[in-house]
């Protein structure tokens, strides 16, 4: 009774709607996710040694100006003391900066799957918690093992780190009316420019000077312990299992939401006709193309201040932030722009998408490729990725909320295809730039960024073409129907007595007939 009774008077003192709280929450989750993803990148170039090359570069390289007094400039001479570095090559770097996505990519279908049969929150909640546990423990396990203690580390935190999209896609389902989910995407997903803000800028005030780079994975670690305390407490799968939302709000999200996971228990997944739709598939290459882009940027874009244009490391502390202040602030206007004109009625959901998604794709490869010819001009080639990342904001209006258009229902396991097989890029990629560019010339890099252009634009064209925001008819048997061709095998035997029952006239407007 007295439980009931503090439940019931934290419903009315309550005034800040609960999907905001869920929404907060979510940007501080992927704000730690991120910085924990990334943090690597900038200790790495503190924590191995920077010898000169005996053989002759072909190629331009770039004048030092980088203040070697103190300020732990990228070939400054001065390192903390009281750790070992390590002499890696530039290719075992790129396989070490890629082994996070080799357990990110592997939990993401069983983390969307776990998402749906037990909710997000515990989902969710407890992936950041080993991600924050194993960054916390990575300087012990290098100390001991390095290269190979560092590379299992890394793998264990993307394993905690793979359900994290599809659990809060799943959740953004069942929280966030369709009207409202641009706004919301951004705001959650937006998180991740925050982690990529803070964690170069914060990383390389804790590296300078001589700093341990062991701190940058304490300081990192710790956070991402403390927010999932504050998440257990105060964040919930669905509205109906929120203890203390207000009747409103409940209410208002029982009428408004459609994912049927809030008022009925889900059919089994079906997998067979997932496989065979083809707007997910071509969600996939979209979300390849742009992570190819994406990862590129936060895996090696410190790699390139510091090797390439010779920031020091504080310097690159700071550039290595901008671009993702600019994608930050430009998520939000994208994503007011495409609710605003959705609920105008001016274009439809899918319109959008494909609106945004070349915005996020193409513009940012073109911008890549001139900061590429910018050479040695450093605040040149500075000024060109934040326009590229600026753009990059049109990601959480398209690509990144699409599953939740497609597949409400089952937007878990969805954005676990999705997000799990585009992760394969992040893998890729950092090993692919440290076969290309083993001198860290700009004609070498300039290589890698064609290759990340052509992806993005690639991608692109795939998606304005076949790409769809429409519901898709295996996210609904029962409001859409069967279609031709799928009365037998997989879905006859999940046919329910009702299901049978139902006369379906409409086949030729449901969305599986327009693509």
């Amino acid at each position: 009774m007295a439980l009931k009774g503090w439940r019931l008077i934290l419903n009315r003192v309550t005034f800040i709607p609960q999907r905001y709280v869920l929404g907060i929450m979510g940007l501080f989750a992927l704000a730690n996710a991120f910085t924990m993803r990334v943090c690597l990148s900038m200790t790495i170039t503190q924590m191995v040694l920077h010898a000169e090359s005996s053989e002759h570069i072909v190629g331009e390289t770039c004048p030092d100006n980088s203040d070697t007094s103190g300020s732990g400039g990228s070939n400054s001479t001065v390192y903390f003391e009281g750790r070992d570095r390590y002499d890696w090559s530039e290719a075992t770097q790129g396989f070490l900066l890629s082994a996070f996505y080799y357990g990110y990519v592997i939990t993401h279908l069983p983390g969307g799957l776990l998402a749906e049969k037990f909710g997000g929150k515990w989902t969710l909640g407890l992936g950041l918690l080993v991600t924050s546990i194993a960054t916390a423990l990575t300087p012990l396990v290098v100390s001991m093992w390095g290269a190979v203690g560092l590379f299992i580390m890394r793998v264990i935190e993307g394993f905690g780190e793979g359900p994290v999209t599809p659990a809060f896609v799943l959740l953004l389902a069942r929280w966030v009316p369709p009207s409202e989910r641009s706004r919301f995407g951004a705001m959650i997903f937006g998180g991740a420019q925050i982690g990529n803000i803070f964690g170069p800028y914060l990383s390389g005030i804790l590296l300078a000077d001589g700093g341990d780079w062991a701190n940058v994975f304490y300081v990192f670690g710790g956070l991402g312990i403390i927010w999932f305390v504050f998440w257990v407490l105060l964040c919930y799968s669905t509205p109906n299992s929120h203890p203390y939302i207000s009747d409103e709000e409940r209410n208002y999200l029982n009428n408004n939401v459609a994912a049927s996971g809030l008022h009925k228990k889900l059919d089994p997944v079906p997998f067979k006709a997932m496989l065979r739709s083809g707007p997910l598939w071509v969600l996939i290459m979209a979300a390849i193309g742009h992570d190819w882009g994406y990862f590129t940027m936060i895996t090696d874009l410190p790699k390139y201040f510091s090797d390439v244009l010779k920031f020091n490391i504080k310097e690159t502390g700071l550039m290595s932030a901008l671009p993702y202040i600019a994608m930050y602030i430009c998520s939000f206007i994208f994503a007011a722009l495409c609710d605003f004109c959705i609920k105008k009625k001016w274009h439809s959901i899918t319109t959008g998408r494909k609106i945004y998604t070349t915005v996020s794709s193409s513009v940012p490869a073109l911008f890549i490729i001139l900061a590429s010819y910018s050479g040695c001009d450093r605040f040149q080639a500075v000024g060109l990725f934040i326009a590229s990342m600026a753009f990059m904001g049109g990601f959480y209006s398209s690509v990144k909320i699409n599953a939740m258009d497609i597949a409400p229902n089952y937007a878990g396991t969805c954005s676990a295809f999705v997000n799990g097989i585009a992760a394969i890029s992040g893998i890729i990629t950092p090993y692919l730039i440290g076969l290309l560019t083993p001198d860290q010339t700009v004609e070498q890099w300039r290589i890698a960024f064609w290759a990340v252009f052509a992806v993005l634009v690639g991608t692109n064209v795939v998606y304005v073409i076949w790409g769809s925001g429409e519901q898709q008819w295996w996210d609904d048997v029962s409001k859409y129907g069967y279609p031709p061709g799928w009365k037998h095998g997989t879905f006859k035997k999940r046919q329910t007595d009702t299901e049978k029952k139902i006369v379906h006239p409409k086949h030729d407007h449901s969305p599986i007939a327009k693509d």
